[in-house]
């Protein structure tokens, strides 16, 4: 006899507990096919943070600070004046420096012109050398001459002496022997006349001589001085043909001179250009647009060059730094999609891709770099910084700021 409950009972499939059964099966089933999918080709950490370009704005020169156009937390655009420092001093040395150009300047052009004065004055200066050599040495020549002449003359002048000595020492015999026949009267008085007036006049014809004789040894001796001063005059027209020879010489001096005055010019166009750029580094501006942190400067504080002022926060480029573990990296590359869920913001949700991966893990940039060849070595499992850039538009506001934690995510396949 069949019992009419069991005749009445439903079938398996219909009953509800087969049914709730069956849909966690099929639930669970579709949870670990997602996991497969999705699960298994993200990697995510929360060892991240925001990060943003922090600018440190430092004094170039030193001075005293007659203004700070800033707070902190103030947003600023680029160019804007962020302090000012005393500008006398440097205005002082702009003026010195362009004072000290001008005179440079002065010079060069002063040299410049020396360069053809010289060169025009070297080649006249070698003609007329040359000129005044020749014109010395036909003086030697004819004083040469010259000295040959008076000696002719003393030569001529010294035989007529001898001639009229000869002569008169002849008359003077004839007077003689004339003077015993004139005792005797065997010559007349007039013929003794004749030959004692021929013996003075012979006796003169010596002093005529002798004269002669000393007015050519006197030529010969004014020769002689003359030939020495022409001598002298040649050797002086040498010593100047030899100095203007080095016109050359003079000339690439100049020149040198002028270039080195050249030379001066663009030192003092440097300096004043230095001077100018100091005078201009007074002013300190923003180099981009950003929020003022940390400001350390105050009116009437002395800085120094280098001496951090404040520090610039970037708004517009802000990325996230997120430090995976060695053992996430396998099929991380640049260019994958991953999302970002900040922290401050009750875990508001922002996408961006991976920019790329750090050159060496965090460890090897610390300040003590651990030293792993050592006997007490533990394996540390080291974390390596992947940059990952947000998509554009997400934060009009600008509300994220650097040092925020973040979640990361980075979709693998």
């Amino acid at each position: 006899m069949v019992d009419q409950q069991t005749v009445d009972r439903p079938p398996l499939t219909q009953q509800p507990r087969f049914r709730i059964i069956v849909g966690v099966v099929v639930i669970a089933i579709i949870g670990v096919v997602l996991w497969f999918i999705f699960g298994g080709s993200s990697e995510s950490t929360d060892d991240a943070q925001i990060d943003a370009y922090v600018t440190p704005i430092s004094a170039r020169v030193g001075g005293t600070v007659t203004r700070v156009a800033v707070d902190d937390n103030q947003f600023v655009e680029a160019g804007a004046l962020l302090v000012e420092l005393d500008p006398r001093d440097y205005q002082v040395a702009v003026d010195k420096a362009r004072a000290e150009l001008a005179d440079a300047e002065a010079g060069a052009m002063a040299a410049r012109s020396n360069v053809p004065i010289t060169s025009t004055a070297a080649t006249s200066g070698v003609t007329t050398a040359r000129g005044g050599v020749v014109q010395a040495e036909g003086a030697v020549a004819a004083a040469e001459k010259e000295v040959e002449a008076a000696r002719a003359r003393l030569a001529t002048a010294q035989a007529r002496q001898r001639e009229a000595e000869a002569n008169a020492a002849k008359a003077a015999r004839d007077v003689e022997r004339l003077r015993g026949l004139l005792a005797k009267d065997e010559v007349s008085q007039q013929q003794f006349d004749a030959a004692n007036a021929a013996a003075e006049a012979q006796r003169a014809a010596v002093e005529s001589a002798r004269s002669q004789v000393t007015e050519a040894e006197a030529g010969i001796r004014v020769a002689e001085s003359r030939l020495t001063q022409a001598r002298a005059a040649a050797q002086q027209a040498l010593a100047e043909l030899a100095t203007a020879q080095t016109g050359p010489e003079q000339v690439t001096a100049t020149k040198a001179r002028a270039s080195a005055a050249e030379a001066h010019v663009q030192q003092a166009r440097a300096t004043l250009a230095q001077a100018g750029l100091n005078l201009q580094y007074t002013t300190i501006t923003a180099p981009a647009r950003g929020t003022i942190s940390r400001k350390n400067v105050n009116v009437g504080q002395v800085v120094q060059p280098g001496q951090p002022l404040l520090a610039l926060v970037a708004r517009d480029t802000v990325w996230v730094t997120a430090n995976f573990k060695e053992t996430q990296l396998k099929n991380m590359r640049p260019g994958q999609r991953a999302t970002v869920k900040v922290d401050a913001f009750g875990g508001r949700e922002y996408t961006g891709k991976v920019d790329s991966l750090a050159g060496a893990t965090g460890a090897r940039f610390s300040l003590l770099p651990p030293e792993n060849a050592t006997g007490n070595f533990v394996k540390v499992v080291q974390r390596v910084p992947v940059k990952i850039a947000l998509d554009a538009g997400q934060d009009p506001e600008h509300l994220l700021r650097p040092g925020m934690s973040v979640v990361p995510t980075v979709y693998t396949k």
